[in-house]
């Protein structure tokens, strides 16, 4: 789906190199976590997977087309960008008209934007509130309505950036279950998060980057499982996969899952575990 060849880019007129020679095929179907410290040049990378930013140097490929010979409405169809803070994307006065924007804008026949704008508030759960004003939400509902109003466009790729910031646990698990059912019905999720915890529950595969390069790029397991490396970039691995490296000298751990854990202690406790 996105195939990025020697990225890189330099922001200007200062000449910031935020992207260093960046390689990385990302395939249809996947749940990605792109991690690392403010300014490690998260932003700046997918930001080029929509044609909000062209390459200074290299190709990024969407679909085996050139980004740079896109418009970024042509890529729209194809890539969709959830903003970190919803507040900043959501603008119409009613929830219907900010699902039914994109669709117009990319000249979807009325009748059809009627049928997606119903069907997917129906998924999300914003039906009721389709001719309610977006600021009567709450701040969890107006990050739903983001992704939502981004769905209504029928990208196969959803990038989301920070998708949990200013929620609760709870909205928080709300939105990546979402996201999750979003992922197992074949769309692609790419998140940018500096929640853990959140990558270790939902991501598949993370990518830690750092200074404009990517450090590490695997499963999120393996990842994980690499504290030393992550440390360089600042990065702490959740609790479960510190105390999994702990006890690996007593337990032979078959997943770092915090349910991987806990099951193969309780083993270890009633003498099962190897």
């Amino acid at each position: 789906m996105i195939e990025v060849k020697n990225l890189w880019y330099i922001y200007q007129p200062m000449g910031t190199v935020a992207l260093r020679d960046i390689n990385l095929r990302i395939e249809d179907g996947e749940f990605v976590a792109i991690i690392g410290q403010n300014g490690s040049g998260k932003s700046t990378l997918v930001k080029h997977f929509n044609g909000l930013l062209k390459p200074t140097k290299g190709v990024v490929l969407v679909d085996g087309v050139d980004t740079r010979k896109c418009r970024v409405s042509d890529l729209a169809r194809k890539v969709g960008y959830v903003f970190q803070n919803p507040d900043h994307q959501i603008f119409a006065e009613t929830v219907r008209e900010e699902m039914e924007f994109g669709p117009r804008n990319l000249g979807f026949p009325e009748d059809e934007i009627k049928k997606e704008v119903e069907r997917i508030s129906k998924k999300v759960g914003l039906y009721e509130y389709l001719d309610e004003p977006p600021m009567s939400l709450s701040r969890g509902q107006r990050q739903v309505l983001a992704v939502a109003s981004i769905l209504t466009m029928r990208p196969s790729t959803v990038i989301v950036d920070e998708p949990t910031t200013g929620l609760d646990w709870k909205g928080s698990i709300e939105i990546m279950e979402l996201l999750k059912d979003l992922n197992e019905e074949g769309k692609t999720i790419i998140m940018i998060t500096h929640n853990m915890r959140i990558v270790s529950l939902y991501a598949k595969r993370t990518i830690v980057m750092f200074k404009g390069e990517i450090m590490l790029d695997g499963p999120t397991e393996e990842v994980f499982s690499k504290p030393e490396e992550l440390k360089r970039a600042f990065i702490c691995p959740p609790s479960n996969y510190l105390i999994a490296r702990e006890l690996s000298k007593y337990i032979n751990f078959k997943s770092l899952t915090i349910e991987g854990i806990s099951s193969e202690i309780i083993k270890k406790l009633r003498g099962e575990a190897t």
